[in-house]
């Protein structure tokens, strides 16, 4: 799986980082970058949840 946050709809409210703090992290701006493009197994689930929990559906995912 890979994941991507566009930084153009990002509303910086942190969801990504409270449920995948090892995949994501918010700038000194506050919006979210993608520290693991490539997401290991183990952090998928997370990550799935920080996609559905995104208020402004700024991150996608994709097949690896």
């Amino acid at each position: 799986m890979r994941v991507s946050v566009d930084a153009d709809v990002c509303g910086g409210f942190g969801t990504c980082v409270t449920k995948a703090p090892k995949v994501f992290e918010l700038t000194d701006a506050g919006y979210a970058v993608v520290l693991l493009p490539d997401v290991p197994e183990a952090l998928e689930a997370a990550v799935q949840e920080a996609v559905d929990l995104c208020p402004t559906h700024a991150i996608t995912i994709s097949p690896s």
